[in-house]
């Protein structure tokens, strides 16, 4: 049997999402952020559990307590992360995207702390166009732990998540790029 349960996403609740009830499946959890908070969804996958999505939250969204122990892993490497930019992420990822999407998130992980490349670098680097890297950017599930907040436009930061509260995501990239020294 399963439960509806209202899931945040980005700027509070988007969407509803279908969760078992049982507590090796799907969770959904929201931990505290510098700035703001993180929404971390976790599930089985192929008798594996990893990180389906993260989300960046306002600090409106309610907290709520990670529930499994990839859920206590992932807010403890945010953790170590947000006291150590150079820290690595060392997670188990849903697979996603599209062919083209992992191209370039993988090649967002390439990315150095500290550094940034433009959407056109990246895509001469993938034989591919700035906007269609962009449009990937913005559907990265995973965003900090794909650091997809270190592709810039060559005028300044460049959007970011743009489809909801352009505002919130750009203080969040401006935070991000800070806190890793870019800016």
């Amino acid at each position: 049997m399963s439960e509806l349960l209202f899931i945040y996403v980005r700027m509070g609740i988007m969407k509803l999402s279908q969760q078992p009830a049982s507590s090796n499946s799907a969770q959904y959890c929201v931990i505290a952020a510098p700035f703001g908070r993180l929404g971390i969804l976790t599930e089985l996958v192929e008798g594996s559990l990893m990180v389906s999505k993260v989300d960046y939250l306002s600090k409106e969204a309610p907290l709520s307590t990670p529930k499994n122990e990839l859920a206590k892993e992932v807010a403890r490497q945010c953790k170590a992360y947000f006291a150590d930019p150079l820290y690595q992420f060392d997670l188990p990822l849903k697979p996603a995207g599209t062919i083209h999407q992992q191209k370039v998130w993988k090649h967002i992980q390439a990315i150095p702390v500290g550094k940034t490349q433009t959407y056109g670098e990246l895509a001469a680097k993938i034989k591919s166009g700035p906007r269609a890297v962009g449009t990937a950017c913005g559907a990265n599930p995973y965003p900090l732990i794909s650091p997809c907040h270190r592709v810039v436009s060559t005028q300044g930061i460049g959007g970011f998540m743009k489809e909801n509260a352009p505002g919130l995501y750009r203080q969040i990239k401006l935070w991000l790029l800070q806190h890793e020294g870019v800016l």
